[in-house]
């Protein structure tokens, strides 16, 4: 496809017409100068998808909202949603049935205020796992999120859904109307997402929102966003955790052509729809992985050669996952052995007489054996670089993937040692 597809764009998730969202301090954490409450509403209720964590121990907002969904379409990961409510500050997880028994209370709420069917709310949560959630919070931030709407609150919104993020994660992308079928239109797909450690989701993402313009039906933005996630928020590690709440949601209002049909499957515009969707999602997985706990580097693990795609990946997150090269990386010593050696115990399928790696652009190992390298050069571009390519020939097959890391510090271990202090 041409590279002319999407361009860049500021707004976030409220770059599609149709939406609105806001972000307050609701009293979820200790800190009033920062948001701890988000909310994004549709101007109507609109096509939704959803994808969530794999994980058995899965909180209680994700219970409720594939149930929301299952309700509404007899999916649960699509159906027609107006609003979406996530606080920071605490997972609503292990909190048994008076936590479902809290989203519904909490979905309510954000019905009653915004104006819609309790049963078009969905819900979400980030934060300390096993402490349960009162709805005082809710009541206080609900009534002024709604107040706060408007089409400049993505950045605020982002901002509410951080827990140990540096920074809040967002990207959007247009798309001329055309490419759609409706000249004269402009399309935009936007989104934020948190994330920075508990990550490495299973067909899930960590808690994001993804909004667009186009018409899509809710089950083929499901597929939609199903390829894209796969694409990006799952090949994204920081230290192969997979949370209680991964969570991401999309929303579709058509509402730069309202009269429009729907986007439909195996046509070009579906197929420039998911370029840009994939564009959308990859950025906010890079973000993630650039902000993991601790990190002073992104990491690119990028494996060609490899005999199928099930062992590209394999040998690709057990690199990115892989503590010894990612505090080589924090180190910056170009080890490459135990990149080897994490690729030789990852079950891809290949000969060790067969494997090329690179560095940030320097061979270290041609064919299985070691190769003489400027150990002085290799220095300065760590000092230089902020994202580090590895990248790795198995000399297997044609199938290859990259998986986004960070290196692991110091700093991650305080992050987590006192997370709850």
């Amino acid at each position: 496809m041409s590279e002319n597809v999407f361009a860049y764009t500021d707004g976030g998730v409220t770059a599609a017409q149709g939406f609105r969202a806001s972000g307050v301090h609701a009293g979820f954490r200790r800190n009033t100068s920062k948001n701890d409450l988000a909310l994004v509403v549709a101007d109507a209720p609109c096509a939704t998808a959803a994808t969530f964590t794999q994980n058995v121990f899965c909180a209680a907002p994700v219970r409720f909202s594939r149930a929301q969904l299952a309700a509404s379409s007899g999916n649960e990961h699509c159906g027609s949603m107006r609003a979406v409510v996530i606080n920071s500050g605490n997972a609503n997880a292990a909190t048994g049935e008076a936590g479902v028994d809290l989203c519904r209370e909490e979905a309510a709420l954000v019905s009653d205020v915004v104006g819609c069917a309790p049963d078009e709310v969905l819900v979400a949560s980030t934060g300390v796992i096993g402490v349960p959630l009162t709805m005082a919070p809710f009541k206080q931030g609900v009534p002024q999120a709604v107040a706060a709407l408007s089409k400049d609150g993505g950045h605020a919104a982002a901002q509410a859904i951080m827990t140990t993020d540096t920074r809040p994660k967002e990207c959007a992308v247009t798309i001329d109307g055309a490419r759609l079928g409706c000249a004269g239109a402009t399309f935009a797909v936007g989104g934020m997402a948190k994330g920075s450690g508990m990550i490495m989701p299973n067909m899930a993402t960590m808690i994001a929102v993804i909004t667009t313009d186009a018409p899509v039906k809710a089950p083929d933005l499901y597929a939609l966003l199903k390829h894209a996630v796969g694409l990006s928020f799952n090949k994204v590690t920081v230290d192969s955790d997979t949370s209680t709440n991964d969570t991401c949601f999309m929303l579709a209002s058509g509402a730069a052509c309202p009269d429009a049909q729907p986007v439909e499957p195996g046509t070009q515009a579906f197929a420039v729809l998911q370029e840009a969707v994939c564009a959308v999602c990859t950025s906010l997985a890079r973000q993630m992985a650039r902000d993991g706990e601790g990190a002073t580097k992104l990491v690119d693990v990028v494996v060609t050669g490899a005999a199928s795609d099930a062992d590209a990946d394999a040998a690709a997150r057990t690199i990115a996952n892989s503590p010894l090269v990612k505090t080589a990386i924090a180190g910056h010593d170009a080890n490459w052995g135990r990149i080897a050696g994490a690729v030789g115990r990852s079950g891809a399928q290949f000969c060790q007489e067969d494997v090329d790696i690179d560095i940030m652009g320097l061979p270290v190992c041609r064919g299985g054996l070691a190769q003489t390298f400027d150990e002085d050069e290799a220095l300065r571009l760590f000092d230089e670089l902020d994202e580090i390519v590895i990248a790795v020939d198995l000399g297997a097959g044609e199938a290859s993937t990259t998986v986004w890391t960070c290196d692991f510090t110091h700093d991650y271990i305080s992050i987590n040692g006192d997370y709850r202090t």
